[in-house]
């Protein structure tokens, strides 16, 4: 029925809680993710898949690791 865009939110609630809990440096961290820019991704990422018939789908796990620190920030940047 949500077309799992819960799924999407649940990652994005889960990830800004562990990044709000972590200091580095005496700096605490903020993250600026949202669930329709994962979800948004996660199309692109769909799409590319099928293009390619199944070989991106190798690099969609290092697409989200990449997408995770991309919206980390410090507090104050």
């Amino acid at each position: 029925m949500t077309l799992c865009i819960y799924n999407y939110w649940a990652v994005c609630m889960e990830y800004n809680w562990e990044i709000k809990h972590t200091v580095i440096n005496g700096h605490r961290l903020r993250f600026e993710g949202t669930t329709i820019g994962l979800f948004g991704n996660w199309i692109k990422w769909l799409l590319l898949t099928v293009i390619t018939i199944g070989i991106y789908g190798f690099w969609v796990s290092i697409a989200i690791k990449k997408w995770k620190p991309k919206h980390t920030h410090f507090v104050g940047e």
